[in-house]
């Protein structure tokens, strides 16, 4: 998909982007009523808006919990030096169990969230991630997480309009 300009969005593409958020499922029909348009206008928008590359797609959310009982940890990792990012984020987009990871500023190179079937498998990650010299990781400071106080549900609405500064 080649990815154009982004348009320019008003409240009803604001009001789009909402809804789909917390019901991906929707229908055309449906969103078009909740945003007061016709079901053609509506999918014209939703085109437009995937052409941008403002909306990246649909998925469904699982609740794990039901199929297993998976460990997840927040890892905050340290390089040794930089200058080896790249091996090492290629190395991560490798592992399947790492399902979120950041570059951030600070004390720490990255912020990574895994998602293992349990310790054992989360221990064996990341000892073999830190064996490996070529990575250049100093350490791994690992916080299990112990339960969810609040989930990524979507982004607030005032970030979906887009700034003109």
């Amino acid at each position: 998909m080649v990815l154009k300009r982004p348009p320019p969005l008003d409240r009803i593409d604001v009001k789009i982007l909402a809804t789909l958020q917390t019901d991906g499922r929707s229908t055309i029909q449906k969103l078009a009523q909740t945003v007061a348009m016709s079901s053609r206008a509506c999918l014209e928008r939703v085109r437009r808006l995937e052409s941008a590359g403002i909306i990246r797609g649909y998925q469904a959310q699982i609740e794990l919990s039901r199929l297993s009982r998976p460990v997840h940890v927040v890892a905050e990792i340290v390089l040794e030096k930089l200058g080896g990012q790249e091996r090492f984020e290629r190395r991560l987009l490798e592992l399947d169990e790492v399902v979120e990871c950041w570059e951030v500023s600070g004390d720490v190179d990255y912020v990574a969230r895994f998602v293992c079937a349990d310790l054992a498998r989360y221990e064996d990650l990341t000892g073999a991630l830190i064996d490996d010299p070529q990575l250049g990781i100093a350490r791994v400071v690992s916080h299990i997480v112990l339960r969810a106080v609040r989930v990524f549900a979507g982004y607030p609405k005032s970030l979906l309009v887009r700034r003109t500064d």
